[in-house]
This record gives structure tokens, C-alpha cells and sequence, in this order.
């Protein structure tokens, strides 16, 4: 298992690499940061341009700027934003958490609906419970996250006055707060992936279900509640912690959309401004950390198998 994980870490060096190229090149083609930041050249004479090109090392080649920003985190530097003038680890100190805390609150969310929605679905087929999981489903996978955003603040905040609109405040800190000030988000970041994981958990079970040896245990006596939760569980959540895993590549994406809808400080709206303003560091800091985060949670999902399933093996 350690060498296995060892390969798998090394592996992801390369794809870390290829990322953060592409976006490197992506950036740089969208426009010269500097001549946004003096106004279209007009603020700053063409000396202090220069000046600014060299600090931030904007007036060599681009494959040397990209070995020294690569030399540099190598060494623990993401760098100094353009804008702030400010270290891009500062930036990012305050705002990862909160991301991290959204998103894990986004992640239990969708689990916590899905798979008693899933079982319950699929052990009575069929049945009005059956057909309400399905329209819900259809409807949770069919309905954008900005959309579903909007509508949440406008029925909750703007009609009802019961939750706060906007801002972040975290559960650890504050859990009354933290618990309002996350309801919203949470649903709108978290009901696709709950729909999804739902309706994988349901083609799980069904497959599962209709197995020789349910069959067999429903024949020697065992209660329904045994045969459904220690026999067609266990095999049946093997597909769904595939989706899990993919699930939180997904929700960092979507947490893009939330932060800016719901104002609040997290990665996601520090993306979007950055980009707006072409912080070209702080952007690279963004996409190596969403990256890495995929990565690793793509690692951990699968020595989550081998924990689920004995038949797995890593070598």
C-alpha cells in the first residue's frame, strides 16, 4: 500500500505541471495585467511600466517566467499579488478555509440526502416515494447552481426575512451564525451532487438487490432491515464513492459561482476577481491548490475501496 501511494503521489507531479501550464499560457494570452493596472497606460509613464514589468519578472520569455514562478513555490513562494502587493499565501490564508469549510458542509449535505433517498428509492420501486425521489432528482440535476442560488436568496432572505442573503460566518467560530449564514449556500452548492449520488446510489442498490445471494439470505430468514443493510449496502456504495470523489473537483468548481452570489470570501470569489484584474499569481496559486485538492481526494477515494471492499488490493 505504501508504494502504491508513493507512484500515485509522484504521478500527480507531472498533471500538477501540465495545469498549471496551461493556465499560464491561458492567462498571458488574455491581456497584459500591468496596462489594466495603469489604466491603459495613461496613470504610469513607460519608465515606471518597465520598472513594474521587471519586478514581477513580466518582462522576460515566457518559459523563463514560468520556471522562476515554478522555482519559487518549490521553495514555499506563491509569489506577490499585483494588485494588493501583498504575499498570495496571505491572500490565500483566510480564504481557503472558508472554502474548504463550504465545501465539506456541501459535500455532507449531498451524502446525507442521497443515500437514505437512494435506498429508500430503490427497496420500494415504484411506490410514490419511488416517483417523488426520481422528480426531485430530475429536477436537482436540471436546475443551475446560480440559479438555484438566486432564487434561495430571494424566497429566504428577500419574501420570508429568515436567513441572511449574504456573508460568511464559520461554525467553529460561531455555530448559531455559522449554521444560518451557511444554509443557503450549502443547498445551492450541494443539491446537484446530492441529485447525482442519489440516482447512482438507486442503480446501485437495484442491481445489488436482484443478486443470487440476497435472494439466498431472504430465503434463511434474515429481517428485510439485515439483508438491505449489511448484504446490499456495502456492495452498493462502492459506485457512489466513485462519484464522491469526483464530487469534490465539482464542488471547489461550483464554489466559483456560490462565494460570488452569496458574497463570500472564500477561493472562489478571490478567482473571479483575480481574473478580472489579471493577478496573474494569485490565479496560479487558485488552480495549483484546486489541482492538488482534486488529486489528493481522487487518491483517498481510492484507498477508500480497499477499505470498503477486501477483495481490492493495492500494490
Amino acid at each position: 500500500m505504501g508504494s502504491y501511494i508513493v507512484r500515485r503521489i509522484l504521478q500527480m507531479i507531472p498533471v500538477v505541471v501540465l495545469v498549471t501550464i496551461f493556465v499560464f499560457l491561458m492567462l498571458h494570452l488574455s491581456g497584459d495585467p500591468i496596462t489594466l493596472l495603469s489604466g491603459g497606460g495613461e496613470a504610469l509613464d513607460q519608465q515606471q511600466i518597465a520598472a513594474i514589468r521587471a519586478q514581477y519578472n513580466l518582462d522576460r520569455p515566457l518559459p523563463l517566467q514560468y520556471f522562476i514562478w515554478l522555482g519559487k513555490v518549490f521553495r514555499g513562494d506563491l509569489g506577490t499579488s499585483i494588485v494588493t502587493q501583498q504575499p498570495v499565501a496571505y491572500e490565500l490564508k483566510s480564504r481557503i478555509p472558508v472554502t474548504l469549510e463550504l465545501g465539506l458542509f456541501a459535500w455532507l449535505f449531498s451524502l446525507v440526502i442521497a443515500i437514505p433517498a437512494g435506498v429508500l428509492s430503490a427497496t420500494r420501486r415504484g411506490s410514490l416515494e419511488d416517483t417523488t425521489a426520481t422528480v426531485l432528482t430530475i429536477g436537482g440535476l436540471a436546475i443551475p447552481g446560480f440559479w438555484l442560488g438566486i432564487m434561495l436568496i430571494f424566497l429566504f432572505s428577500v419574501h420570508w426575512r429568515l436567513l441572511p442573503p449574504f456573508g460568511f460566518v464559520s461554525v467553529f467560530h460561531n455555530p448559531i451564525e455559522g449554521i444560518k449564514s451557511q444554509i443557503l449556500p450549502v443547498i445551492a452548492l450541494g443539491l446537484g451532487g446530492a441529485a447525482l449520488n442519489m440516482r447512482q446510489m438507486r442503480s446501485a442498490m437495484l442491481e445489488v438487490l436482484a443478486q443470487d445471494y440476497i435472494r439466498t439470505a431472504r430465503a434463511k430468514g434474515l429481517k428485510e432491515r439485515k439483508v438491505i443493510w449489511l448484504h446490499a449496502f456495502r456492495n452498493s456504495i462502492l459506485p457512489v464513492v466513485t462519484i464522491m470523489g469526483l464530487q469534490i473537483g465539482r464542488i471547489i468548481g461550483g464554489a466559483v459561482v456560490v462565494e460570488n452570489i452569496f458574497a463570500i470570501s472564500g477561493v472562489g470569489r478571490l478567482m473571479v476577481q483575480s481574473i478580472l484584474t489579471r493577478d496573474f499569481a494569485v490565479v496560479q496559486a487558485i488552480v495549483l491548490f484546486i489541482s492538488v485538492t482534486v488529486l489528493i481526494s481522487n487518491l483517498l477515494t481510492d484507498l477508500l475501496y480497499a477499505y470498503i471492499d477486501p477483495r481490492i488490493r493495492y500494490t
